[in-house]
């Protein structure tokens, strides 16, 4: 005689394992609530930036800050690196640094039997969290030592290949105004950034907060929430992330509306001089489902796609001379493109 299943305790694997990754994410996104409760403890007034750092840890990239200096972005690294765990570094990049500097170097060392032999001294990149400093002060001999380093999570020095710790992200600044004995980072490197994130001033309340907690004789010390394993397990969960038919068609429509070769948009034609690559596109399909993670929703949205348009595109296209010369922004491009979806 054979038991059969009651219809209360029948469950198939499908919905078994929906529900596993429902509870999941629930928990990640209270982990990540966290988290940003423990960063805006220290960083005051610049919740879209921290979001966004947020989300470009778990996508697994690396961002691009851009702001003046005394706007808390150094802060904002080593709070980061507590936060989640992180062995943090920095390095501060100026014309003279070379790559070895970076990279490290191998040295020639005598035994107490007289054998010589080689050994490997690592650099500051052997670490899970690099903040580069002004990186747009370093020879681009020195910024492509770093470019192998952020595409391939391993360097090479003297024909050997050295694995970087894991996970690893760069999180490198820019100064905005004084361009003076500056390298600009070449195509290739900026499209290694997964976002570049704009840090504006903070409002009135914000630099008020900034004046009465930094200024006196204890300063908040964040919290660690999680640790280096748990960043990974995040990151493999939020690739698992379902993202709609919509949700593709918009992130498709709007990177290949941006490049001139293959826009409609007449204000993309006469005015970019190249557009994004599919990089981009990949990057908007992990960013937004970060973002639904990190909101605790189970997919993400074209709000989503909207959203994080201008931190993961501005970077990736480039003006015409005639449509600087015209005061012409790519901020002004992206929200066209933004209005072909919205």
């Amino acid at each position: 005689m054979t038991a059969t299943a009651s219809p209360e305790n029948k469950d198939s694997p499908e919905t078994a394992e929906d529900q596993g990754v429902v509870a999941r994410i629930d928990g990640l996104a209270r982990q990540m609530g966290l988290a940003r409760d423990a960063i805006g403890q220290c960083i005051f007034g610049q919740e879209r930036v921290i979001e966004e750092a947020i989300i470009t840890l778990l996508a697994g990239g690396h961002v691009l800050l851009i702001g003046v200096p005394g706007l808390g972005k150094t802060r904002l690294v080593e709070t980061l690196g507590i936060v989640f765990g992180l062995s943090d570094k920095r390095v501060q990049f100026t014309p003279d640094l070379m790559p070895a500097d970076i990279l490290g170097s191998e040295v020639l060392e005598e035994s107490e039997t007289g054998k010589r032999s080689f050994r490997f001294i690592k650099g500051p990149v052997f670490c899970q969290l690099l903040m580069a400093d002004e990186i747009n002060r370093a020879s681009p001999r020195t910024q492509s030592a770093l470019l192998q380093a952020m595409q391939e999570k391993r360097v090479s020095v003297a024909g050997h290949y050295h694995e970087l710790p894991r996970p690893f992200h760069v999180l490198a600044t820019q100064n905005p105004l004084e361009q003076e004995g500056t390298y600009p980072l070449p195509e290739a490197q900026l499209d290694r950034f997964f976002m570049q994130v704009d840090v504006e001033y903070p409002d009135l309340d914000a630099e008020r907060a900034i004046l009465i907690n930094t200024t006196g004789t204890m300063e908040a010390t964040p919290a660690r929430v999680m640790g280096a394993e748990d960043l990974m397990a995040a990151q493999r969960l939020v690739r698992s992330v379902p993202v709609g038919e919509s949700v593709a068609e918009a992130i498709l429509m709007l990177v290949r509306a941006g490049r001139p070769e293959s826009s409609d948009i007449a204000a993309v034609q006469a005015n970019v001089s190249w557009g994004p690559g599919p990089r981009a596109s990949q990057a908007l399909m992990l960013g937004v489902r970060a973002r639904a993670v990190l909101q605790g929703r189970l997919a993400p949205s074209v709000d989503d796609v909207l959203e994080l348009a201008h931190p993961i595109l501005r970077h990736r296209m480039a003006l015409t001379f005639a449509a600087r010369a015209e005061g012409v922004t790519l901020s002004d491009i992206i929200d066209g493109l933004c209005d072909r979806i919205a």
